[in-house]
């Protein structure tokens, strides 16, 4: 089935933003951090983190509940999101001190070159337009051998597996989110199409998994 892309790249209605705030990704999420516990078992004492694409900060705070020892730059284009993650980590004062939010799109001049000792990003690949803005942005912003997990949408292969899985996974969601994830789901990559953005970008070195019956992870680590 032929890629759509999404109508609209950022979501910048707080409406939106406020559904997929609310919506029940804890399965999703929960399976993103047990990733990352296996590609980084240790405590990641003193490490700078990446997450391109917060969002709400669900994987955030999930990220610093799990290596407390690390800090969080935390990167998202749409504002009404920004703020569900600044009111989400006002709840946890001891978690927000080790973030900082930054409202920006990749790429972005805001992102130290070389700086950051892992590099996440959950859900935003299939969001851009052009792809290769990610992989660009993991090399130039994380340090040599740094490990990187991208975890993002897979795009099925027919139009009746698009609407299965609307129907296995938003059934009782609002309309706006089942309309988001069925646009997520036609605008998102195929492994072999994210296989070949890899060689392209000269990141073959890692690993692209099919993960969930609608998630694909990138993960390893950058060349040295």
């Amino acid at each position: 089935m032929k890629r759509r892309p999404e109508p609209e790249e950022l979501m910048e209605g707080e409406a939106q933003a406020r559904a997929y705030a609310q919506a029940d990704f804890t399965a999703s999420n929960t399976l993103f951090i047990e990733l990352l516990r296996r590609l980084v078992p240790g405590p990641l004492i003193g490490a700078r983190v990446l997450d391109l694409g917060c969002g709400p900060a669900d994987i955030v705070i999930r990220f610093l509940e799990a290596y407390p020892g690390a800090t969080c730059d935390a990167l998202d284009g749409s504002r009404p999101m920004l703020e569900l993650a600044r009111n989400a980590l006002a709840a946890c004062p001891e978690l927000a001190a080790r973030v900082r939010l930054l409202h920006d799109v990749i790429p972005s001049d805001r992102l130290a070159r070389g700086h950051y000792d892992l590099v996440l990003s959950n859900s935003l690949l299939h969001h851009l337009p052009d792809p290769a803005v990610l992989w660009q942005t993991l090399r130039e912003t994380a340090k040599p051998g740094a490990p990187v997990l991208v975890m993002d949408l897979m795009r099925p292969a027919s139009p009746g597996w698009v609407e299965a899985l609307v129907e296995a996974y938003a059934a009782t969601e609002p309309e706006i989110l089942r309309t988001d994830f069925r646009n997520s789901l036609y605008a998102a990559f195929e492994p072999a199409e994210v296989s070949a953005q890899l060689a392209a970008a000269g990141l073959d070195c890692l690993e692209v998994a099919v993960v969930s019956d609608r998630h694909l992870a990138v993960m390893g680590f950058l060349p040295a």
